[in-house]
């Protein structure tokens, strides 16, 4: 097994790896309890799947370090199937997510991943950040015995911004004077132990929702297996199944470019596939990579298997025997670390680059970043990054089209053509002929440009068609191979005759 495989490991530090897991195991749980709420389930729901979902992808995922648990973009989509069907149809819901995440790793899809571009990668780190920021306010807020929220003030506030500020400056200063033990923890004990001694009136974990509880329970989703349900749970399971993968797939890269290592994405796919399915068997809400808690733990010198799993087994032993201290742990200390992982998650280099790149470059970054806040779905976000991105990279390369005209002495024209020919450029390309002028037998030379598409096919068609109204012939030479099997593949819906270059009809001198 992996894991054992790397204990072997001379490089790992074990002592690095256990506190490193014990920092985000602390971090997990007002998250996994936060995201329980969202999705209108039991805070007990939360923690068990961050559990399981870290457990089974610290073990067997394609990127060590990384941290899985339940988080707020699976969240806020299946709070409509809870609240309109039942707790019971989300849990097969996540069990059909999971299939359909291994299905997707098996046929190696992950790979996919390679088509976001480096503007969409800072707008979803971008926007990550200040969801991270944001989320953390609701703690500096209060709710009146009639529901209405309120802000701190007073003293409760100057008390809550005193300890997240000595928070953060611990976990500033701390490397400096030491990395014997990861700064993050030192900050939460040290603010926990002086709330707790000088019993300093501020709010704590346990005053969110109680964690205590046992062993997750095997449990099979109480649901009629027929295909009214099937109907029901899919669309949620398949945007479940596609946010989860692009949050743990766009996390492993911003991994990768941190520890300058290589991780691998269908194997990822295919262990969130597992953990998922695992997950909704024993009662779970689902759940992805944590961008937030894998940076905490990086920071935090973990680089292998073993801090996932100790994150894991802590959250754990947290729920079974450690409740009633670790509800004693004050909000203000894992916001202020919250608020620190916030600030580094940000590419604040992005910030200067907006006048030294392409304007839709500019353009992705801040719309990434705008959906990802605005509406926390990240599949949308990324997918509108692409996309505009890649109507950019259509239209310039649609201006890049250009033709040389040759006459050789045969009286024969040539159109030498030069870049792609695809749906962007056909108008180019046909702008580039005078049919009427042109002598009664011409070659369309594509030697430097290549057929990309049904729409360049149809193009070569219908120039074809123009110069054949008028009685004169149309050849086109130095198709690639694949060219050729595009057009061939074409020829029941259209006509289109290629002339394959007379070059390739020469014996060669050794057959002569």
């Amino acid at each position: 097994m992996a894991f054992i495989e790397q204990l072997k490991n001379d490089q790992l530090n074990f002592k690095n790896e256990v506190l490193s897991g014990m920092t985000v195991s602390l971090a997990l749980v007002p998250e996994a309890v936060a995201f329980s709420i969202i999705a209108n389930v039991s805070p007990l729901v939360g923690l068990y799947s961050a559990f399981i979902i870290g457990l089974i992808t610290a073990i067997i995922g394609g990127r060590p370090g990384m941290i899985s648990g339940a988080t707020g973009a699976i969240a806020v989509v299946v709070v409509a199937l809870v609240i309109r069907h039942g707790v019971e149809y989300l849990f097969a819901a996540v069990i059909l997510m999971g299939i359909i995440q291994m299905t997707i790793g098996f046929f190696k899809l992950g790979k996919f991943i390679r088509l976001v571009p480096h503007a969409v990668m800072f707008g979803f780190v971008n926007g990550l950040a200040i969801v991270i920021f944001m989320a953390q306010l609701s703690q500096f807020k209060f709710t009146d015995i009639n529901g209405i929220e309120h802000w701190l003030g007073g003293q409760t506030l100057l008390v809550m911004l005193g300890l997240v500020g000595l928070t953060m400056g611990i976990i500033y200063i701390m490397p400096k004077l030491t990395k014997a033990v990861p700064a993050s923890l030192t900050a939460i004990i040290v603010v926990s132990a002086i709330v707790i001694y000088f019993q300093v009136q501020t709010r704590t974990v346990g005053d969110i929702a109680s964690i205590a509880g046992g062993f997750p329970e095997f449990h099979i989703p109480q649901v009629p297996l027929n295909l009214e349900t099937l109907k029901i749970v899919f669309p949620y399971s398949l945007v479940m199944a596609l946010v989860g993968l692009i949050e743990s797939l766009l996390t492993l890269t911003v991994i990768d470019e941190m520890t300058e290592t290589r991780s691998r994405a269908n194997k990822e796919s295919v262990a969130q596939g597992i953990a998922n399915f695992v997950c909704g068997l024993f009662g779970g809400m689902g759940g992805c990579a944590m961008i937030g808690q894998s940076l905490i733990n990086i920071n935090s010198g973990a680089r292998n298997r073993t801090s996932g799993i100790v994150a894991a087994v802590g959250l754990l032993l947290i729920v079974l025997v450690g409740a009633p201290l670790i509800e004693k742990i004050p909000m203000a200390a894992l916001v202020g670390v919250m608020f620190v992982v916030a600030i580094g998650t940000f590419e604040w280099a992005s910030l200067k680059i907006f006048r030294k790149v392409p304007i839709t470059d500019v353009l992705v970054m801040v719309v990434v970043a705008g959906i990802t806040v605005i509406y926390h779905n990240l599949a949308v976000a990324v997918i509108a990054g692409v996309v505009i991105s890649a109507l950019a990279f259509a239209w310039e390369n649609a201006k890049l089209v250009r033709a040389r005209e040759i006459i050789d002495d045969n009286g024969i024209k040539h159109y030498e053509f030069f870049g792609p020919l695809f749906f962007g450029s056909v108008t180019e390309f046909q702008n580039k002929f005078d049919v009427l002028n042109d002598p009664d037998e011409i070659i369309i030379d594509l030697k430097e440009s290549r057929v990309a598409d049904h729409s360049a096919i149809e193009a070569l068609n219908k120039i074809t068609e123009r110069y054949a109204k008028v009685g004169k012939k149309v050849h086109l030479r130095h198709l690639s191979e694949d060219c050729l099997v595009l057009l061939d593949n074409a020829s029941a819906i259209i006509d289109v005759n290629h002339w394959e270059d007379p070059h390739y009809k020469v014996p060669s001198d050794i057959l002569g």
